[in-house]
């Protein structure tokens, strides 16, 4: 037996003492400013970091998505970085709308080689930070409070030392890094003094460098530092969460409702340890609540490509909207409902469609790979995969008996099983069967009286025999003839339809057939709809005379 785990080596949380918090009230109404930070934070934290042209692309892409904010890098950590900064000033790749975000240690030397790099923009975000956690201060730099606080205003006075006439407009943003263990109370504090020397405009970034604690305590901290801000009204207040106990999205959606401005996060949740928050779940999610998030995010295979493209990385298959199963129902009771709320779901009313919190289109995905089929499927993902791949709508009586056929084949080999072989097993076992009766010719005559004459030619056991009968219609007048073969056959249930547009599309007849106690389904393709029912009607008689109970 294992050990107790060590849980007394953690810190419980302690919520700050807020009575003043509003945002468990409030719902999100709008999209925040974007930024992305996927060419520094989440190019860090690749294996093989991205190359100048890998860069480019991302930041070409980026741009066309609609990022009005995007970190271009940290010019002063390598020769790649900064020529990267220089790359797209130069060749003027900026557009006029989109500011670039350069990120800065709050040392001197640092800062110098960052306001080298960006001359020549016309707009840039410096992004600043330094260290305040107690943990940092404790085990890093042995430092004080007051000593935190002259890095980060030393920080801030060498930036506007650097500022020259070669700088366009310069926005300073500000990080007190390891935000989420650091002292509320002295991150303001720090926040304010850096607001004090700056005195131009300012984002203040209040990251959760790591994510220590639950969402709601993180929310607190951001409502609480939007009420303790000096000059709240003129400052933009940023979020950046890391994803290390698996709630970045929550903790960021939160902090919206807490009053912030701004979101920093990467395509995917790219970044360090478990990455950073997921900046196309959370536009999304806003899209799924009837708010336009201001990004253009509707083509996820896209943009499911060009990053994989250009960082290496893969998606998961569960990922929120961009996984390749998110959108699968295995389980026959999903499958059934999804099938059944596609049917009845009316274009341009609401959705609500039962397991799909959004509609699989609007973001580029297609409806055939909603429903799949393994040996947990149900009868309901069967036909839907019949009809969506192959244009047979099976009836609800026959659905079961389908289903059946293709369960035994999944169980049997434990895996999933595509469309095309669900469509051979389907055609084998009930589509114009011919083990023992097989039709040759068939000739229908119709009377002054509306009567139906049916003349069948059919191979029995290979030996071609006639028979003939008169009924209200074509299959009813080929069911008495065969009568004297089949003398308890009743014809439970018909139906038909087309299988394409066009004159020479085939139809389908879909045929429940009772032999006194014993139902049997069979099926017929034909361009002819008369022949299809009849070869319907054979498929029934063939599976009954194989014993293939239904």
């Amino acid at each position: 037996m294992q050990d107790q785990p060590k849980v007394a080596k953690y810190v419980p949380v302690h919520p700050i003492d807020f009575k003043e918090r509003s945002w468990p009230n409030k719902r999100l109404t709008q999209a925040p400013i974007w930024c992305s930070v996927d060419l520094r934070d989440g190019n860090q934290a690749l294996v093989n970091p991205m190359t100048l042209s890998q860069k480019i692309t991302l930041f070409n892409y980026l741009v066309g998505m609609g990022f009005k904010h995007i970190e271009v890098g940290f010019p002063a950590a390598s020769s790649v970085e900064y020529d990267f900064v220089r790359h797209i000033i130069d060749n003027d790749l900026i557009p006029s709308d989109v500011t670039i975000q350069v990120l800065t240690q709050a040392r001197e030397s640092i800062i110098e080689k960052t306001m080298t790099a960006i001359e020549g923009a016309s707009a840039v975000i410096v992004h600043l930070y330094n260290s305040t956690s107690t943990a940092q201060r404790k085990y890093v730099f042995n430092a004080t409070q007051s000593d935190i606080i002259d890095v980060a205003l030393n920080g801030v006075a060498a930036i506007k030392r650097g500022i020259t006439s070669q700088h366009g407009h310069i926005t300073l943003e500000y990080s007190p890094e390891s935000f989420t263990g650091t002292e509320i109370d002295f991150a303001i504090d720090i926040c304010n003094r850096v607001a004090e020397s700056w005195n131009g405009p300012l984002i203040i970034n209040l990251p959760a460098t790591v994510e220590l604690f639950t969402p709601n305590v993180y929310a607190d901290m951001i409502e609480y530092a939007c009420h303790h801000l000096k000059n709240r009204d003129q400052i933009c207040v940023s979020v950046h969460t890391h994803n290390d106990r698996g709630t970045s999205v929550a903790a960021t959606e939160l902090a919206l409702l807490a009053g912030a401005d701004r979101v920093e996060g990467t395509l995917f949740g790219n970044g360090e340890r478990t990455g950073n928050v997921d900046i196309v779940t959370v536009a999304l999610n806003l899209y799924m609540q009837g708010i336009d998030p201001k990004l253009h995010v509707m083509d996820v295979p896209d943009m499911v490509a060009t990053y994989t493209q250009c960082t290496g990385m893969t998606v998961h298959e569960r990922h929120p909207y961009a996984g390749e199963l998110v959108f699968t129902a295995f389980s026959g009771s999903h499958q059934d409902a999804i099938n059944k709320g596609m049917h009845g779901y009316t274009n341009g009313s609401l959705w609500d469609v039962p397991y799909l919190a959004i509609d699989p289109a609007d973001i580029g995905r297609a409806y055939e790979a909603i429903i799949r089929i393994n040996s947990q499927s149900g009868k309901g993902g069967v036909a839907y995969v019949l009809e969506h791949s192959f244009h047979c709508i099976i009836p609800k009586r026959m659905q079961p008996t389908v289903a059946r056929f293709i369960q035994s084949r999944t169980e049997a080999l434990s895996t999933e099983i595509q469309p095309s072989e669900i469509w051979a097993i389907f055609t084998k076992e009930f589509v114009n069967r011919t083990d023992i009766y097989r039709l040759d010719t068939v000739q229908t005559t119709l009377d002054a009286s509306g009567e139906v004459t049916s003349q069948l030619q059919i191979y029995v056991n290979g030996v071609l025999e006639q028979f003939t009968a008169c009924g209200n219609g074509p299959i009813d007048a080929s069911k008495k003839a065969l009568a004297s073969r089949f003398s308890t056959m009743t014809i439970e249930s018909y139906a038909e339809h087309s299988l394409s547009q066009g004159s020479d599309s085939n139809a389908i007849c879909y045929l429940t057939v009772n032999f006194g106690d014993d139902t049997f389904h069979g099926v017929g393709i034909d361009s002819n709809i008369t022949v299809a029912s009849i070869r319907a009607l054979l498929s029934s008689i063939n599976r009954k005379l194989t014993q293939e109970v239904c």
